[in-house]
């Protein structure tokens, strides 16, 4: 009679065991991991809680100033007075914390789906090797940008795309840009022949389409002043402004101008300049971004006259794409002027007009979208103007024209501008959905490696090419 009654025993902890990993993988169908936080884009994927995802958070990384920054905004989350995040964050520290959230994957495996998500920004120099380890372990990976940071490491981000595949989990990376809404609408823009006509081809002189980013070492994240890990400035960790934030241009000017439609690296882009230089910084500024006194050794190699820090953040890159000739260029001041921030602009030259976007004084440093006819006596393009571009304003409720000295203004309502540390939760959920069909866009692995050829082929051509270093 015991040995029954131990049987039944069992058997009905087995079962109430199995009970509560349903009920549990209802409630949290993927569980965020985060791997070694260097930037602060990490903690902004959890500016917001998500269905289906569980509250407790793996952070795996060494123990220092970048994890505890990266526990104090998922804190200050947490505390704020206004919709507060409920994350539990369990932190490893260990020396060997990659090689420890490799093996703590099968405790986990309660979780719905191909695996967990491994959520990665920060120090790039060993990034592409994570995201090969992780993906080949069989982790989706959800990797801030760059994640190539030069030719050899785009060789490695092929090779994990492949293993990707093969370990059936996707590997994607946080294109935040796609979702600010002057970008969206000038997508949408060129996608009316009546008021864009098509894309011009362009020219190295005068291309098609042209995108510039103006950043700042000195700003706010999430209402306080940041404070950047000092290798931030270290290019051979960060990664060079060819390479970093001109990411998000190079895929903008992909997504734009051949939505959905893929891209061979090998075939398709073609390189015709590429140029880099620094950013003078001097002890004082850094101290102030840093909270250090002092640059660390390994800064010391860029520094001249004993107190100026040379860091090459800034990049330009011309390259025709598919026969379109696209400039990409990204420049980083200390600071911005006051009641500024980053900047931002772009056009996209059409045979009937231009779209452009200004983020400028007179924009009051908001992100605006003109639309300005190529042809300026013709008077029949305002009536087109207004008759087509109703269809826009059906998508987006609340969209209205104005007139300007060269054409017109989309005005955007307020409640469309969300701001740039809103997108990462857009970005986020654009990957939740990925998971649950199973399989990303047919297009979009082809073209991130496209993206990331763009930019580390850029940077080795900018080395090489005579005069390119100022």
């Amino acid at each position: 009679m015991k040995k029954i009654l131990a049987i039944l025993f069992l058997f009905t902890m087995a079962a109430c065991s199995n009970i509560q990993k349903t009920n549990r993988s209802k409630i949290s169908g993927v569980q965020l991991i985060t791997l070694d936080p260097g930037h602060f884009h990490a903690a902004l994927v959890q500016k917001t809680m998500y269905a289906d995802v569980d509250p407790v958070v793996h952070v795996y990384a060494p123990d220092g100033p970048d994890l505890d920054q990266h526990l104090g905004r998922i804190k200050a989350y947490n505390t704020r007075p206004d919709n507060p995040t409920k994350w539990e964050e369990q932190v490893y520290t260990g020396n060997d914390f990659l090689e420890k959230m490799l093996n703590d994957k099968a405790l986990r495996k309660d979780a719905v789906g191909k695996g967990n998500v491994v959520v990665m920004s920060g120090n790039n120099r060993k990034k592409t090797e994570y995201i090969l380890k992780a993906v080949t372990e069989g982790f989706n990976v959800l990797a801030d940008k760059p994640m190539a940071i030069d030719v050899q490491n785009f060789e490695i981000l092929k090779t994990a795309f492949v293993s990707a595949k093969k370990n059936d989990v996707l590997l994607y990376d946080i294109m935040t840009e796609r979702y600010e809404i002057s970008t969206m609408l000038q997508r949408e823009l060129s996608f009316l022949p009546e008021i864009f006509g098509q894309l011009e081809k362009g020219t190295v002189e005068n291309p098609a389409v042209t995108k510039e980013s103006v950043h700042h070492f000195f700003k706010y994240v999430s209402g306080s002043i940041l404070t950047r890990p000092p290798w931030f400035m270290d290019v051979t960790q960060e990664g060079e402004g060819i390479v970093d934030v001109t990411t998000h241009l190079v895929d903008l000017i992909q997504w734009e101008c051949f939505p959905e439609q893929i891209i061979d690296y090998k075939k398709d882009i073609q390189f015709f300049s590429a140029r880099r230089w620094p950013t003078d910084m001097s002890v004082s500024q850094f101290n102030a971004v840093t909270k250090l006194n002092g640059f660390p050794d390994y800064l010391k190699k860029n520094v001249v006259k004993d107190s100026i820090l040379k860091v090459f953040s800034n990049g330009e890159i011309n390259y025709q794409l598919k026969g379109i000739h696209a400039k990409v260029s990204v420049t980083w001041a200390y600071k911005a002027p006051e009641g500024a921030g980053d900047t931002h602009y772009s056009i996209m030259r059409g045979t009937k007009s231009n779209l452009v976007i200004r983020q400028g004084a007179e924009q009051k440093y908001k992100p605006s979208l003109y639309i300005e006819p190529v042809n300026k006596q013709d008077a029949s393009f305002e009536n087109i103007l207004i008759k087509n571009f109703t269809s826009l304003q059906t998508k987006f409720p609340g969209l209205e024209l104005k007139k300007t000295k060269s054409g017109w203004e989309v005005v955007i309502p307020e409640k469309y501008r969300e701001g740039h540390e809103a997108h990462f939760a857009r970005v986020t959920e654009k990957f939740l959905q990925y998971l649950k069909e199973g399989k990303l866009p047919a297009w979009e692995v082809p073209n991130m490696i496209a993206k990331y050829y763009t930019t580390t082929t850029a940077l080795e051509f900018a080395k090489r090419t005579a005069g390119a270093i100022q």
